[in-house]
């Protein structure tokens, strides 16, 4: 089934980590929250890779470096190098590098990550913006990026430098909950100069670009969290996805997705690249999964039966994505997936 026309989850006869070379994982929301791993992710990637799945860790957050990111992942239990670590920020210098010539002063509004990935494109971060920048890069900056940088930002692009955005996830997951993301501050300078920046990360060619140039992968699957990011991302470049429930996305989200944020697989949590995806059937405008049937019954999604709480989520996706087309699924499901154990 085409990405464009997914009208359900499929299923697979054989474990994810089976069927796919690569897993390219977002991190926050997917592997940890925080400074926390996140329920199930550490024994599920460890087996996964005990079994040959190359693990790549693909992340829209450029706060951080490859070799730091590594050694976080290392202390919570899951080995990587940091060659197994691409970010936005490697995505944005690359992009940068390919327009900006060799030397350019870029004035740096975000972390290490950015400056380091930078200066490996052979690009010179700066501070100010009177160090007379060409362009502007604008990464997460972690809770104590200082407001006075949003405004060099928006003094170095009213005087003609170019502007360019690691990424714009409006919100971020954290250990305490959701907090703004990059894309909150990109707003903040748009605000203040009018401008529009070039980005970078998911779910946009650039990262996918620099993903596949630093894995190698034959057979990937993008596993993540959100559905405008890490399956928007996925459906452009033209590769299978699996969501997992345990970042920003919830099953009414999930319900009413349009085509482009439809993921190929929807699982609880890590442990879904372990084992096989059951699948969906249909019958008369019925949809099956384990114990449940889902259908459309005046003008509202209904689901019937018992049983594992995830069946239920697949049974709905596909009554309401069959329904929708190419459109976005409208239906209430509140309803529907009450009771659900997710």
């Amino acid at each position: 089934m085409s990405q464009q026309h997914r009208s359900r989850p499929l299923g697979s006869s054989v474990a994810l980590s089976e069927a796919y070379d690569t897993a390219l994982l977002d991190l926050d929301g997917v592997v940890y929250a925080g400074g926390h791993a996140i329920v199930h992710a550490v024994e599920s990637l460890g087996t996964a890779r005990a079994g040959g799945m190359h693990l790549a860790y693909v992340t829209n957050n450029a706060l951080r470096t490859p070799d730091a990111v590594a050694e976080h992942l290392t202390e919570l239990g899951v080995p990587a190098e940091p060659a197994d670590v691409i970010t936005s920020a490697q995505a944005v210098a690359r992009l940068m590098a390919d327009q900006l010539p060799s030397g350019a002063r870029v004035l740096v509004v975000g972390g290490e990550g950015l400056r380091v990935a930078l200066r490996e494109r052979g690009l010179v971060p700066v501070e100010s913006a009177d160090d007379d920048p060409v362009a502007v890069a604008q990464g997460f900056g972690g809770p104590d990026l200082a407001w006075g940088r949003f405004a060099e930002a928006a003094y170095a692009i009213s005087r003609g430098a170019e502007w360019f955005a690691s990424n714009t996830d409006l919100t971020i997951p954290g250990a305490r909950g959701i907090a703004p993301g990059n894309g909150a501050a990109v707003e903040v300078v748009r605000i203040a100069t009018g401008a529009e920046p070039q980005v970078a990360g998911k779910p946009l060619p650039p990262m996918h670009r620099e993903t596949v140039l630093r894995t190698g992968a034959e057979r990937p699957l993008v596993v993540g969290d959100r559905l405008d990011t890490d399956i928007e991302g996925a459906f452009n470049g033209g590769v299978d996805s699996l969501l997992v429930l345990t970042g920003v996305t919830d099953a009414a989200q999930l319900i009413a997705a349009g085509p482009e944020h439809r993921p190929t697989y929807v699982d609880r949590d890590l442990r879904g690249l372990l084992t096989g995806q059951p699948e969906v059937s249909e019958e008369d405008g019925r949809f099956r999964c384990g114990g449940w049937t889902a259908e459309v019954r005046a003008d509202a999604l209904v689901l019937d039966g018992e049983g594992d709480g995830i069946d239920g989520l697949r049974a709905l996706c596909a009554a309401a994505w069959t329904h929708a087309g190419d459109g976005s699924c409208a239906l209430d499901a509140d309803k529907a997936v009450t009771g659900l154990a997710l």
